[in-house]
């Protein structure tokens, strides 16, 4: 897929794969042209995504080619067993856990799962949890606090789901309750916004001592299309909601809402897997190697300092009005 901004690299790399197509002897020297090339690609990629809007960072973030989270647990993790099931309703597609290992550390791994094929991403309803989601990936903490091993939750999400039936079964209360409990998890908790963080039903699996996210993923109260419509009663404005909104990683790390800020590979994660996840690996084992030698009381403490510190009210720039 092609992104409108992303022309000058598609054509470079439309050169590049047209001359390594061509035979031998056809051109003076085509392992130059080849070179000087790939140092073309490199540097117009770096540019370009140097200079990306807050919009084009949206469309970056829900590239159909990037990593997903079984992506992430095949480059990152090993020995991943799934669980399954809420206990209560059923079983959610959408938010998928279970125990895994990351480098010396086992973990309890949970993240949204928005699927790579068509009619995979219409199973797991496109990463939009219901319910039984988030109250399954709240059964799972509570079962890895019991053992005393930490919680790494990958977050890409539109939203929670917002249907019918999403909020007969207490859609509201679950993400609640989630935040409520992470609040008070005796066990370390790293949050990686990876894609797209939406609104609660990111925060239901987000809330972690340290949050890290991807340098061109997004972190939002409102999707852009969802803040314009309500705003502007079009959502044509989306660019300038994405804007309004502060939703990349450098505002939101100037901000404190997130932590840490993982390096993208040039040309963004949907061009090369393996380099996003040694990248996202070595973050989250450097946070883990911390967090697991904390005393829990420590871990709490600075847990709610953390939290408390999001949205300091500022008297001096009360309204007069």
């Amino acid at each position: 897929m092609e992104l409108d901004f992303e022309k000058s690299i598609v054509e470079i790399e439309a050169q590049l794969a047209e001359l390594t197509k061509t035979p031998a002897g056809a051109a003076a020297d085509p392992g130059a042209q080849a070179a000087a090339l790939r140092q073309q690609l490199e540097e117009t990629k770096k540019k370009v995504y140097a200079e990306l809007t807050p919009w084009q960072t949206v469309q970056v973030a829900r590239h159909p080619e990037r990593p997903v989270f079984a992506d992430y647990v095949t480059g990152m993790f090993g020995e991943f067993v799934e669980l399954h099931g809420d206990r209560c309703f059923g079983d959610d597609p959408a938010l998928r856990g279970g125990f895994a290992t990351i480098g010396e550390h086992r973990v309890m791994l949970i993240g949204t799962e928005k699927g790579k094929t068509v009619e995979d991403r219409v199973k797991r309803n496109f990463g939009m949890a219901n319910p039984e989601g988030y109250r399954k990936a709240l059964r799972l903490m509570r079962l890895a606090e019991k053992y005393g091993i930490p919680v790494v939750s990958l977050v890409d999400t539109p939203a929670a789901y917002p249907g019918l039936e999403a909020e007969q079964r207490g859609q509201a209360e679950a993400i609640a309750r989630n935040l409520t409990e992470m609040a008070m998890l005796r066990t370390p908790l790293v949050s990686v916004i990876t894609g797209e963080g939406g609104s609660g039903g990111a925060l239901g699996v987000a809330a972690g001592d340290v949050v890290l996210m991807l340098a061109h993923a997004i972190y939002s109260v409102i999707p852009p299309e969802g803040c314009a419509a309500i705003l502007w009663r079009t959502a044509d404005k989306a660019p300038e909601a994405a804007k309004a909104l502060r939703i990349t990683a450098p505002e939101l790390l100037a901000l404190e809402i997130i932590d840490e800020i993982v390096p993208e590979p040039p040309g963004g994660a949907h061009r090369n897997h393996d380099a996003i996840f040694e990248a996202t690996r070595k973050a989250i084992l450097k946070h883990l190697d911390r967090l697991t030698r904390m005393s829990v009381k420590k871990l709490l403490d600075k847990r709610f300092a953390k939290y408390a510190r999001i949205g300091k009210f500022d008297s001096r720039r009360r309204s007069r009005h």
